[in-house]
């Protein structure tokens, strides 16, 4: 995490995934594939932007 990391909401995760359901992330979740997030005490979730952009670039496929 760096001083410019930011923590996302998961309606800013789903546009960031370009639209993404909220059903689907949260399967994701539930199947251990999702990024990892934070859960606030009010249970809302958060991702960090850099472990949803390292999540993001373990799914690249070699060409």
């Amino acid at each position: 995490m760096s001083r410019s990391d930011e923590l996302l909401t998961v309606t800013q995760v789903l546009k960031e995934l370009g639209g993404v359901s909220r059903r689907t992330f949260y399967r994701w979740r539930q199947l251990g594939r999702a990024p990892v997030c934070i859960q606030l005490p009010n249970l809302e979730l958060r991702v960090w932007r850099s472990d949803l952009n390292a999540w993001i670039e373990s799914r690249r496929e070699a060409a």
